[in-house]
């Protein structure tokens, strides 16, 4: 018998509220975290909103000189950690510190520093670079950040598969786990790229979304929907060993009884037209847990708001479940945090535990007609309080990257 692994812990930075508990209020208010962008000059571009997160301040979880050090995605990653550590209770002078991993990853990184020593680059030359350029930049520092300041010394690598990192990075930490490489996995994703070049090349990709009112911006399988909203923040989750929880005395959210993870080997940006890729990480989590799939209450769906994506994971839905697809409720975080590409899963994954643990779906926000071929469950104009036994959580990346983990309420 396979380990059984367990969720403890849970942080959250998010454009609708810092922590856990202020996101999950937002959820259930139905809150859009999309505005204008007021970051940068957008006058010149044709996307004009994105998610941004508000109010967040670095001296709050990071001692000042340490924050100087880290780039932004660092440090919402440091804070989701901390808070998730916090939240599970997890004193690490009372762990062996080797058993103790972190897996948290960042489709992106840090374009702030790429733009900004570009341009001192170009006007300056190169004895101008930032000496930490480097390191302030690579992906893998929101891992290293957080091993270092938690003094967590296990297993600590980086999962980079664009939007389907975050789910990626739990999933692998829940085989870390499994396979006995770690007793506990601080595990997510963290990302902040509301940068002129991060717009500018999303926008050129014709991924994003032109509208400028919030509520219209992000709407997840609508017939009217033009685009994704991009988002920025983290989502950060402890995860143990069963044994190594209960033997602490650890409250328990949910359990992880499934993961499934495949490639379409089709396109670098769009998903199999059939979906069977992603169909295929469905029903690998779903025989994982040795459930069928009328036992899933609930999907959080990657839904983008894309016209390729949305369509083409209604069609994996459909293959992976049969008649069951139209059993299942369907709703997508994005459309109200945006997409937060490598934080989107993790932040996707919290959401679907607090269904399990609060007895409630969310609603599609901005949802009111789809297409024909998109006739599936998806929750609209409001949330529904129900029993979930069983949720499972979608990503899909850039590059044919499929990834689904399907987590459980927890029992004896």
């Amino acid at each position: 018998m396979s380990t059984r692994v367990v969720v403890t812990g849970m942080g959250a930075v998010t454009p609708i509220g810092i922590g856990t508990e202020n996101f999950w209020k937002g959820i259930k208010d139905g809150k859009v975290g999309i505005k204008l962008i007021d970051r940068f000059d957008t006058t010149d571009f044709k996307t004009k909103v994105a998610a941004q997160v508000d109010d967040f301040n670095a001296k709050d979880y990071i001692d000042a000189k340490a924050a100087k050090r880290m780039e932004l995605f660092c440090q919402y990653a440091v804070a989701a950690a901390k808070e998730a550590v916090e939240d599970a209770g997890l004193v690490m002078e009372q762990e062996d510190p080797y058993m103790v991993g972190v897996c948290i990853g960042s489709g992106v990184g840090s374009l702030e520093q790429a733009e900004k020593n570009t341009l001192k680059l170009a006007e300056k030359g190169p004895g101008r670079i930032n000496p930490l350029l480097v390191p302030e930049m690579i992906t893998n520092m929101a891992a290293g950040n957080v091993s270092i300041i938690l003094g967590a010394k296990g297993k600590s690598i980086n999962v980079v598969t664009a939007c389907a990192t975050g789910t990626h990075s739990i999933g692998e930490a829940f085989r870390s786990i499994q396979c006995g490489d770690a007793d506990v996995m601080i595990a997510g994703g963290t990302e902040s790229c509301v940068t002129p070049l991060s717009i500018g090349g999303f926008a050129a990709l014709t991924a994003l979304s032109n509208a400028e009112d919030p509520m219209l911006a992000s709407r997840p399988f609508d017939k009217d929907r033009d685009g994704f909203v991009l988002g920025e923040g983290a989502g950060v989750v402890v995860l143990e060993s069963l044994e190594h929880a209960l033997a602490r005395g650890a409250k328990i959210y949910a359990e992880i009884v499934g993961y499934g993870a495949t490639s379409d080997a089709y396109h670098i940006t769009s998903p199999a037209e059939d979906g069977s890729g992603a169909a295929r990480a469905m029903t690998n989590a779903i025989r994982e847990a040795g459930i069928t799939c009328e036992q899933v209450d609930y999907i959080n769906a990657h839904g983008t708001s894309t016209h390729h994506n949305d369509l083409y994971e209604t069609r994996a839905i459909k293959l992976a479940f049969g008649e069951a697809a139209y059993k299942v409720k369907i709703s997508s975080t994005k459309s109200m945090i945006g997409h937060l590409l490598g934080a989107a899963g993790a932040v996707e994954f919290i959401a679907c535990v607090k269904s399990i643990t609060d007895g409630y779906v969310h609603q599609n926000v901005g949802l009111k007609e789809s297409e024909e071929e998109m006739d599936l469950d998806y929750v609209k104009n409001q949330g529904i309080e129900m029993n979930v036994e069983y949720a499972l959580s979608n990503s899909l990346g850039f590059g044919g990257h499929n990834a689904t983990i399907l987590v459980k309420k927890y029992s004896a």
